[in-house]
Parts: C-alpha cells; structure tokens; sequence
C-alpha cells in the first residue's frame, strides 16, 4: 500500500481496520505495551473516522442540494429570458434594433432559405 497520506484509503483497506479493531475488541486481555495502540485509542480513532463520515456524508448532500438549486436558478433564468426576447420581438417588430440588443437577430439579415427542386436534390 502506498504511504501518500492525501488520497482516501481504499475501502477494503478501511473495513480489515475496522475488522481488526472488533477482532481487538474481542479479545480479553489484549493490553499492549505502548498505550498508543491500547483499544481505549482505537476505540477513538475509530468514533472519530465514523464522525467524519457522517460529516462528509451531510456535506456531499448539501452540495448536491446546492448544485440542484443552481441548475433550477439557470433554467428559471432560461425561461424568463427567453419570453423576454419573444416580448421585445411582440413591441418592437422582428426587424427592430432592439431585437439585435438582446441578442436575435433581425428579419431582414436572416439568410433566405434557398429552394431547390426534388430533382436536384436526388442528383
């Protein structure tokens, strides 16, 4: 296993720490020589990865949430802008200055569609 101490550890890495903290809780008599490993610190170590957890847990939902009422807050802008640009085409004509202003285009510079018959299509 790597010692890059950035990056999550892998899942299974995580849960043989856990399997091996319940083998340890089930043990009678386990009582090392160096406090740090006693199942007291274990025990903590372990309640504080489930605390962070549960934090990461709730903070991947909020963001989640966020990024639902952003996409919500986008199309609602959509929507409004859109009847906006209809409105200003309904007051001042398709083929007004202010149709340019709010970014259509104007009747008069719309590219006339050329008409071809079937017969030169097919060839």
């Amino acid at each position: 296993m790597g010692s890059n101490r950035k990056n999550r550890m892998p899942a299974d890495q995580v849960q043989a720490n856990i399997d091996a903290y319940l083998a340890l809780k089930a043990m009678p008599g386990y009582k090392p020589y160096n406090p740090a490993f006693s199942l007291e610190a274990i025990t903590a170590c372990v309640e504080l990865l489930r605390t962070a957890e549960v934090n990461d847990l709730h903070t991947e939902h909020a963001r989640l949430a966020a990024r639902d009422a952003i996409v919500a807050a986008q199309w609602a802008l959509q929507d409004i802008v859109v009847g906006a640009k209809e409105q200003v085409r309904a007051i001042y004509g398709p083929d007004s200055d202010e149709m340019v202003q709010v970014g259509l285009k104007k009747k008069s510079e719309k590219k006339a569609r050329s008409r071809t018959s079937r017969a030169a299509q097919a060839a």
